[in-house]
């Protein structure tokens, strides 16, 4: 049977390095590199999937925990998924709900079974594991999910920040056995995310941990959180060499255009950011 998600490489530039690609998805496929607008609450702000087919958005990202609060996975499921509920007949790639353990620092604790949060809208009480992450998304009906990870903040220590690669590994073999488990994994791929900050020997680790689970895509996490630009590059010039070339390479929360030029040419394939639509809402452009 084939993979749900596979990539096509078509060719790598022998002077800058990017990659021209293609990946192939259960509701079609998109040319690669390809920035992804962001629509976290099942609808990219400011734009109708009118808009998105003009632009030739050929991908777009939804968020795992902000669906999850509302209006809840169940919901989308009985509508059909989130092609249906969102109107959108091409690929979706849903975030695991791992940046939120980063950003609602203030309102979650970590253990090695998940994070128990606090909502962020209502306080209640909330706990969210790989298992819980795997199912969500299952519910979701995304072609690309992400594995549950741990995204530490930066700086981080070395201790810290072995500790949480070492975690985020064992979560991703339990998010991989969840989703074996579920039959749904010739439906939908599901991504690894490399973490290790800006440690290049925990990237390795990171790398070789995830790389081991066979992925059908990886993805690098822990950019985008308040390092300088330069460390972000340097820390993509060690680690994508890591990452299979016959699979896709996403490089996560990161959309300003110098980026995407600077990740493109670092062999990064996807990007994601709201930033495009989050200055559209408040008039910027």
């Amino acid at each position: 049977m084939t993979a749900a998600v596979t990539y096509e490489h078509i060719k790598t530039c022998k002077q800058s390095g990017a990659r021209l690609g293609r990946v192939h998805t259960p509701h079609g496929s998109f040319e690669t590199p390809m920035f992804m607008p962001v629509g976290t609450l099942a609808t990219v702000k400011t734009m109708s999937p009118e808009d998105l087919e003009r632009m030739d958005a050929q991908i777009i990202l939804s968020n795992t925990y902000h669906l999850w609060l509302r209006p809840g996975e169940d919901i989308i499921e009985e509508a059909g998924g989130l092609h249906s509920f969102m109107n959108w007949d091409k690929p979706i790639l849903t975030d695991s709900g791992g940046f939120q353990v980063f950003s609602l620092s203030d309102l979650r604790k970590i253990t090695e079974e998940g994070v128990h949060f606090r909502n962020h809208l209502s306080g209640a009480k909330l706990f969210l594991s790989p298992e819980k992450a795997m199912q969500i998304q299952h519910s979701l009906g995304s072609d690309i999910m992400m594995a549950f990870d741990e995204c530490p903040p930066y700086p981080a220590d070395y201790s810290y920040m072995k500790s949480s690669v070492e975690r985020t590994s064992r979560w991703a073999e339990r998010c991989l056995t969840e989703h074996q488990q579920s039959g749904k994994d010739r439906q939908q791929g599901l991504f690894g995310i490399i973490q290790g900050g800006e440690y290049e020997e925990l990237r390795k680790q990171s790398a070789k941990d995830l790389t081991s689970l066979d992925f059908p895509g990886y993805a690098v996490g822990g950019l985008s959180v308040g390092e300088p630009k330069d460390v972000m590059n340097r820390v993509l010039e060690f680690t994508t060499p890591l990452m299979p070339e016959h699979k896709p390479r996403y490089l996560m929360g990161v959309g300003s255009p110098d980026s995407l030029i600077d990740g493109a040419i670092r062999g990064i394939d996807m990007f994601d950011c709201v930033l495009p639509t989050a200055s559209r809402e408040m008039g910027l452009v």
